[in-house]
């Protein structure tokens, strides 16, 4: 039983068909697939969101397929990354065979056909490219495997004296499972906190209040047009939400002959004050290929230098150093190597000298210093995080022009292959993303909390994670067009005197508003989740929250708590159910997203097949016992 059949479910699903073979040849199997949404999308891919919603990635940077770099166990059957399927898909209409785009509607069809490998796709096109990689780990399962989908949600789940397992879902319906994993992605949560309180400020005095949500899925109607919306958080969610109130609402762009973006309002739109504390939005999403030779990954934080790490190290003292030392021989291998005009040594040189000096130290400044002469090509790392740190401005015209040159200095520096030693820097940070698992247990739970969890993984997401370059055009027409404006670094918000009110570090101007929305998902939380079957798990003790603990200090971090080499569930009395386990965001585990770019061994493709290979092996050990006691 898989409860969930989105990315996570459907990558799993094609993981138990690969090894089957090999670990389930005798028996049968049915997988029973539990989703209220299609199969392959899930909800947050779903075909029926709105069109003007696009994925933040390159259609050649998405796939559902492992390839040679994922390190697992199990046999690696390629597939198309969603820029192939959809030129594949094209070539067979084209050719009169039947294909993917004979079941499309017309609209995502004309997408679909006109799709390069740096197209941003819309995310009705990624629902399409989803569903086909579902229906394809289906028709690719043995004989003896099949499957069941059921459109329900699942509200209890309870052990049975056989070891079996009663799964009960919200029509009423029992079905009974061997082993159970719960796939559900992302949960929404009921708010509390600060988030709780502003909820009920918002309902004492007739406001609007939007605590996190799934943008897609948010309320918006309320918000008037022409009433000012304060917005707290400049990341993807914002990204989404600025797109709604604008193009949702019947905007429309116009480029000029020289290429400027002009903004024509609906009328229907709100005024966006937007903040953050950065107060600049992620980075542009990098639009050209690495002009060097790719270097190896890792090179300082792998699982050698991972092993070395002390139990309770410090991610600042310890950790960082590693991770900092790997971004830098991303940036400076890619400078070197294909821009040698710009520095005074070679890279062999450099490489041997950088990989022996200290991190931080003066020596490898100086190093640096000498061996690029322009500052402008050094990786600043402090510079790349915080833009506006030590700025303030004179008012709030002063912030809006700084905010929209940094935006638009980004844009150019992403588009322009001569900075090609920032997707050196990307590499890298995928690279080490990928070995942060390793981490996990090594950390002190103060360091866990405050540095990889408060500030580390933002940064990551930040720098790595951005909106496609044509939607921080789109942020720049809105800023012109005074649609939208900036509040700056160091946000804060209250709400007082019957409104809310935000201001920050740049300026001493104070916005008022009778809306706010924060634009961030919700943290995860198992107790508040408005999931049944997790909240019941925790209520009953089946299930815990992850509790990072640390001599006099202690957090909750909301997350549901498994295993971390094979993600059984974990109970209140601390025991790993045998047969229940749990993938994805919400689990200790910090799973990445369910799909991957191609080429960056995959930890969330890995940990697929780890968990498809251990259910495999747990249900021909069950069959053989089977078998010897008939």
């Amino acid at each position: 039983m898989v409860v969930g059949a989105g990315p996570r479910g459907a990558g799993l699903l094609e993981r138990i068909g690969a090894s089957a073979p090999e670990l389930f040849a005798t028996g049968t199997l049915t997988v029973h697939l539990v989703d209220p949404h299609p199969p392959g999308a899930g909800r947050l891919w779903r075909a029926d969101q709105p069109e003007s919603l696009w994925m933040n990635s390159m259609a050649e940077d998405v796939t559902m397929f492992l390839d040679s770099s994922v390190r697992c166990e199990g046999p690696v059957r390629g597939g198309p990354s969603l820029s192939e399927w959809a030129r594949e898909a094209v070539e067979l209409e084209a050719s009169g065979s039947p294909g993917p785009l004979d079941d499309l509607p017309d609209r995502i069809a004309v997408q679909v056909r006109a799709m390069t490998g740096r197209t941003f796709a819309g995310r009705q096109v990624q629902s399409a490219y989803l569903s086909w990689f579902f229906d394809r780990a289906v028709s690719s399962l043995p004989a003896n495997v099949s499957v069941r989908v059921h459109e329900d949600d699942v509200v209890g789940l309870e052990d049975l004296p056989d070891g079996r397992q009663r799964v009960r879902l919200a029509e009423g319906a029992d079905l009974l499972a061997d082993i159970v994993v719960l796939a559900m992605g992302h949960t929404d949560a009921e708010p509390d906190g600060e988030h709780a309180r502003l909820r009920e400020f918002a309902r004492d005095h007739d406001l609007f209040y939007l605590a996190p949500e799934y943008s897609a899925d948010a309320g918006l109607d309320r918000l008037r047009p022409g009433e000012d919306v304060i917005m707290r958080g400049f990341g993807l969610a914002f990204v989404d939400l600025m797109v709604l109130l604008t193009e949702g609402r019947g905007g429309r762009y116009r480029r000029s002959r020289d290429g400027t973006l002009t903004y024509l309002p609906s009328g229907r739109e709100p005024r966006i004050h937007v903040g953050s504390r950065r107060g600049v939005p992620y980075r542009s999403k990098i639009g050209y290929g690495l002009q060097g030779p790719r270097p190896s990954y890792p090179r300082f934080f792998g699982p050698e230098q991972i092993e070395r790490l002390p139990r309770g190290a410090d991610f600042g003292r310890d950790v960082w150093p590693l991770i900092e030392k790997e971004l830098g021989w991303g940036h400076y291998h890619e400078l070197f190597t294909a821009h040698p005009d710009r520095v005074t040594t070679s890279w062999e040189e450099f490489a041997e000298r950088y990989a022996r000096l200290p991190q931080g130290s003066p020596e490898l400044a100086a190093l640096v210093a000498d061996a690029v002469p322009k500052p402008e090509d050094r990786l600043d790392v402090p510079a790349l995080d915080r833009p506006l740190a030590g700025r303030s401005f004179s008012g709030k015209e002063e912030l809006q022009t700084a905010v929209r040159e940094h935006v638009a200095a980004d844009l150019a520096r992403r588009d322009d292959p001569r900075h090609s030693a920032d997707l050196g820097v990307f590499l890298a940070l995928l690279s080490v993303y990928g070995q942060l698992p390793a981490v996990f247990d090594k950390l002190g739970a103060r360091s866990h909390v405050r540095q990889l969890d408060g500030w580390f993984y933002g940064f990551f997401n930040y720098v790595a994670s951005g909106p496609p370059g044509p939607r921080l055009q789109q942020l720049l027409a809105l800023s012109r067009a005074g649609v939208l404006s900036f509040v700056g670094a160091g946000m804060w918000v209250r709400a007082v005197d019957g409104e809310f009110q935000a201001g920050g570090a740049s300026t001493g101007d104070v916005v008022r508003a009778r809306a706010l929305v924060e634009a961030k998902l919700p943290a995860p939380t198992m107790r508040r989740s408005r999931n049944a079957l997790l909240r019941d798990m925790v209520e009953r003790g089946a299930a815990v929250e992850e509790t990072l603990v640390e001599e006099d200090f202690r957090h909750v971090t909301g997350r549901l708590l498994v295993t971390q080499e094979s993600a059984r569930v974990v109970n209140r009395e601390g025991r790993a159910h045998p047969r229940r386990y749990a993938l994805g965001p919400y689990t200790s585990g910090r799973a990445m997203a369910a799909f991957a770019r191609p080429h960056t061994n995959s930890p969330g493709f890995r940990k697929n097949d780890a968990v498809a290979r251990e259910i495999l092996s747990t249900l021909a050990e069950m069959e053989q016992t089977h078998r010897a006691c008939a």
